[in-house]
This record gives C-alpha cells, sequence and structure tokens, in this order.
C-alpha cells in the first residue's frame, strides 16, 4: 500500500551562508495529528523565494522513503530524517520512475495533480551541507516531485494514497526531468511534453524554448552568438573616426589582417581590449552603430570625463591604430515578421537601434517603423540626421524626438525639424498620443532609469512584455534567488591578498582580478567582487549561470550535466584555465 508516511512543514527563516542571508523555507520538521492542505500551502508551512518555488503549482513538495535510503547510503549519511529533504509529504512509494506528470492522487480529504519535477536549487545543498545536491538529483533520477492541490482537505501521516486518474502521454517524473537538464534531447518527446496540460507553465516555457531551438538547428536557421565570427581577440585596425556630436566619436574598423569580417547581426555589440588605454588592458563592449558594409564594423562611443577607456578612444585613436576585439555577440538584435516596429532609445543608446534602422531600409521593409528618440539638445543629438535620411527611405516611417533641455527657436533651430522635435521627455501620455499600436516589438536601449520607466508605459498600453526587448549599458541586473537584498556596491578587487594565478577580466564590470590560489569556482569569485551575477543551482544543472566567454578556456568541478553552448561557460562550476575575459 502506498502511503503518506510524514507530514512536514516549516516556515522561512533567514540562514547565514558564505557571507551573506538567504530567506529560505527548505528547512521542514515532521508534525503529528492532521493538516489542512490549502490551495497554496499547508498549514504551518511556507516557502521563501516564491519565483522559484511554491505557487498553485508547486504547493506541495513529495520525496520518497527509498530515495532516503538510497542517499543515506550514497552520502554515508545517518542523520536524514523526514523533512530532510525540504519536502512536504514524505511517502512509502510513488517512485519518481512511475509517477507521470498528470496523474492524480486522493490522500485523506484531499486530492492533488502532479505537475512538474523538484526544481533544481543550492538551497537543497545549503540544508543538507552537501553543496553538488542538486546536481546529484538530476543525475541520479531522483528529484522527488510537486503536486498541485484539487481538492483542499485535511491530511494525516499514515493515510493511504490513492491513484484516481492517469497522466496523458505517461512521461515519468525521472523522464521529464532528463528531458529538461540532460542532453540528446527527441524533440518529439518535446512536443509530446507541451501536450501535457498539467506541466507547470514554467517548464512548458522551457519545453517549447528547447523545442524552437531544436527547430533553429534543423532548419538551419542561425542563432544568436558568436556565429559566424572568431575565438578570443583579433586584431582590428581604425580606418576612419567621425564626430557625431560634442561628446560622441563613430570609429570604423577593419581586420587588420585585409580579410573581410563576418556580417554582424543588427543589434550586437562589438568588445574591444586595449593594451594601450591602461594596465592591465582594459576592456569594453560597445553596441555596432551600422550594418557590416565593406566587411567593417562601426562603433560609436560617448566620452565620460571620468571613463578612462572613452577618453583614450576620443584622444588617442587615428587612421591606422590597432585594437583587439571579439566577436560581435548579443541576444538584442532586430527580429523579422510583419509586426509594426518601435525603435526607442535615449542618450548614445541610440546605436544599436540604429543599426536595426539600416536594417530595415536596406530591406526597404514595409513594417510601420517607429523611431523615438530621447537626447538633451541639438548639440548633443548625434547620429540624427544619419537616422532621418533612413525613416526618410521607409514607406511606413513615423519619427519624434524629444530634446530634454528645450527645443532652439529660430534661427537656430532648422525648419525641417518643426514636425518631429519637441521639448520634453517621452511619457505613457505621448506614447498614447504618438498611435504606438499595441501590437508593436519594440526595442529600447538606454539608461535604466529610462528603459523601466518606458518598459511600464508600454506595457499600460497593450504591448505584450515579451514583445518588448531591451539592452542596458553596463553590468546586468543579477540573479541571486533567496539571496536577502543588501545594498549594492561597485564592482572591486576581493579583499584580502590579490590572487597570483591567471588574470579573470569581467568586461561589463570593467574589472580584471587575479585567480586566487584554492578558488572554488568563477561564480564565487565575482560574488567576491560583488559582480552582478545571475544563478540558481550552483551546481551545473539549470544554466541560469551562463556565460558568454569573450577569450580564454576553463575547465569544469564538477562537470555540467548538459555543456553550454559555443562561446559559453557555465562559471558555477567552473575555473579559469588561463588567462580569460568574461562578458559580466
Amino acid at each position: 500500500m502506498t502511503t503518506l508516511i510524514s507530514v512536514n512543514v516549516g516556515l522561512p527563516k533567514d540562514v547565514p551562508w558564505q557571507g551573506r542571508t538567504v530567506h529560505t523555507g527548505v528547512w521542514k520538521s515532521a508534525v503529528t495529528g492532521p493538516r489542512l492542505v490549502r490551495r497554496l500551502n499547508i498549514d504551518g508551512d511556507g516557502q521563501g523565494d516564491l519565483a522559484g518555488h511554491g505557487g498553485e503549482n508547486r504547493a506541495v513538495l513529495v520525496y520518497q522513503l527509498e530515495s532516503y535510503a538510497y542517499w543515506r547510503s550514497q552520502l554515508g549519511r545517518d542523520d536524514l530524517t523526514h523533512g530532510h529533504f525540504g519536502e512536504n509529504f514524505t511517502v512509502d512509494g510513488l517512485p519518481d520512475d512511475e509517477v507521470c506528470v498528470g496523474d492524480r492522487y486522493r490522500i485523506g480529504e484531499a486530492e492533488f495533480e502532479v505537475t512538474q519535477p523538484r526544481v533544481t536549487c543550492y538551497r537543497l545543498g545549503l540544508r543538507l551541507d552537501e553543496p553538488d545536491m542538486a546536481a546529484l538529483l538530476v543525475a541520479h533520477r531522483r528529484p522527488g516531485f510537486y503536486l498541485r492541490v484539487l481538492a483542499e482537505g485535511r491530511v494525516t501521516a499514515g493515510d493511504e494514497i490513492v491513484r484516481v486518474a492517469v497522466g496523458p502521454e505517461r512521461f515519468t517524473i525521472a523522464d521529464i526531468d532528463a528531458l529538461l537538464y540532460l542532453p540528446g534531447r527527441d524533440p518529439e518527446r518535446l512536443r509530446a511534453a507541451l501536450r501535457i496540460p498539467a506541466l507547470s507553465p514554467g517548464w512548458q516555457a522551457s519545453f517549447a524554448d528547447l523545442l524552437a531551438a531544436a527547430e533553429r538547428g534543423r532548419t538551419g536557421t542561425p542563432t544568436v552568438g558568436v556565429e559566424p565570427g572568431w575565438a578570443g581577440f583579433r586584431r582590428l585596425r581604425v580606418v576612419e573616426t567621425v564626430p557625431e556630436s560634442t561628446t560622441v566619436l563613430s570609429i570604423r574598423l577593419a581586420a587588420d589582417d585585409g580579410q573581410p569580417l563576418p556580417t554582424a547581426l543588427p543589434g550586437q555589440y562589438l568588445t574591444l581590449r586595449l593594451a594601450d588605454a591602461g594596465r592591465p588592458a582594459p576592456v569594453r563592449s560597445y553596441s555596432l552603430s551600422a550594418l557590416t558594409t565593406g566587411g567593417t564594423y562601426r562603433i560609436s562611443v560617448k566620452r565620460e570625463d571620468r571613463g578612462l577607456v572613452s577618453r583614450y578612444l576620443h584622444t588617442r585613436l587615428r587612421p591606422g591604430t590597432v585594437v583587439e576585439a571579439a566577436a560581435p555577440r548579443g541576444g538584442f538584435v532586430l527580429g523579422g515578421g510583419d509586426a509594426p516596429v518601435l525603435l526607442l532609445s535615449a542618450g548614445v543608446g541610440v546605436t544599436p537601434v540604429l543599426a536595426m534602422l539600416a536594417q530595415l531600409a536596406a530591406e526597404d521593409s514595409p513594417r510601420e517603423t517607429w523611431w523615438i528618440h530621447v537626447t538633451r539638445d541639438q548639440a548633443s543629438h548625434a547620429l540624427g540626421g544619419e537616422a532621418h535620411g533612413l525613416l526618410g527611405g521607409l514607406r511606413h516611417a513615423h519619427e519624434r524626438i524629444f530634446y530634454t533641455a528645450g527645443v532652439p527657436g529660430p534661427p537656430g533651430r532648422p525648419a525641417e525639424t518643426e514636425d518631429r522635435v519637441v521639448a520634453g521627455r517621452p511619457s505613457q501620455q505621448t506614447l498614447a498620443e504618438l498611435g504606438v499600436p499595441p501590437d508593436a516589438v519594440a526595442y529600447l536601449c538606454g539608461p535604466a532609469g529610462f528603459m523601466a520607466a518606458m518598459q511600464a508605459a508600454l506595457v499600460n498600453l497593450g504591448l505584450r512584455a515579451e514583445n518588448i526587448h531591451t539592452e542596458l549599458f553596463g553590468a546586468l541586473p543579477g540573479q541571486t534567488p533567496g539571496v536577502v537584498a543588501r545594498p549594492a556596491v561597485p564592482p572591486h578587487a576581493p579583499a584580502g591578498p590579490p590572487g597570483a594565478g591567471a588574470a579573470v577580466t569581467f568586461a561589463r564590470s570593467g574589472l580584471t582580478v587575479g585567480w586566487p590560489d584554492g578558488g572554488a569556482s568563477l561564480l564565487d569569485l565575482a560574488d567576491a567582487c560583488d559582480v552582478p551575477t545571475r544563478w540558481s543551482c550552483r551546481t551545473g544543472v539549470c544554466h541560469t549561470c551562463v556565460t558568454p566567454l569573450l577569450a580564454g578556456s576553463v575547465r569544469y568541478s564538477p562537470d555540467p550535466l548538459e555543456p553550454p553552448g559555443p562561446g559559453e561557460i557555465l562559471i558555477c562550476c567552473a575555473r579559469p584555465d588561463g588567462e580569460i575575459v568574461l562578458d559580466l
């Protein structure tokens, strides 16, 4: 008989971890007597991170007695008690290789439906003091699973567990977990998984993305990344420099060996390493501001008073100067289709969307195109004439320029700006008055505050959030599930003596440090430097921490369950194998 052995609950609490504080509900303890199971939880229970745990599709977590026995043997542990794996129900039966997504069970007064395997999470490793536990659960096909509550009611340890319905497609928990996390996926199995109504939306979305990637590979559709490109850094020669405004300089680059450069996608960026600008050589990334023409690239750089690299580029570069560059990359690229396009930028954020506009013009695109740009004044309006000319070649173009310092009156104001240049800043109201259509696909680039305000305004105007794409200068926002927020500080060298190992450069953060003796992973080093990172499992399973590797190579410990794509690494389990440059 399949039996509920133990009901385990626990409220979230703060736990110290690696010099930080984690808010987590992974500590569960067995309770006696009946407990009411509600739609979102069991009475007395809670989750610390509702982005990754909890909610209707993850209300109750189940783990099995047989898996407890397995891990006691594998880990050499005799201290594992019910609730130790963070589960709400410890059960006798319901093995992961037999239970299927969509199966329904009655326990006591309540009824449940299986929705997904357990989410890979570093907090279980924290609870068990086994840092690799998230990877071990997947590799050993023993993740456990979540239940949705179909009918609320009381449950008690000792209740019989009765299956009342069988899920479609017969995907076991172990199989569907492997389909997401392990290599060698069959596209037909991905399609089958997407036909399971009970499968949680997050897993549905992941499988849809994997299927789309498989279809791109089958049809030969290029994927965004470093291809076509080159490994590491390549010598590029300055062909010309052109002032575009009082603060912006355009720089056109060609291959120093005379070979044509691969075509970049509109919206991608180029990463430069400048040996003559400082020690160690600083590394910075700049959006390509034009299409690849004549086998050359163009970037447009704003001079910052305190910017070491921007001052060097503005004052030291001459035709013939040689710099080093990594291949163009980035996911902020112009998509296809026939939906209207909104290109919305502020300041030097104009650069990637200008390349997108050039692509639309080169294709003689029939798509309705909206061009909205914000800058301080006429003197700071970089590349405005070029954008205006490109818009003039499109059949369905709308243009509006906002000068935040006010619009000059005649005679300083050119007559042709009368209809398209206004004073102030764009707002939800002005965007509505301009008639930006709700089915538009939007591309935003500029300061973080500007993009946040514009994103909110566009969503309020009816644009779908997934149709709003952004590019942010500098380091990307971090994702540190469960870690209690603390005041942000700029990236810095880690505390203590400098590392004597290979140089590790965090390109977006403008920081180069030596690899420390005994360093565990690049993610740990980034954490010590307060470099923003994105992660979840910290054991090479979930790929949340996937990061472009601009130069160098790494070695893994442990090896990831599935290798990342070309030009990418998993920083949670990687160490440098010589000098490296990361897009962080």
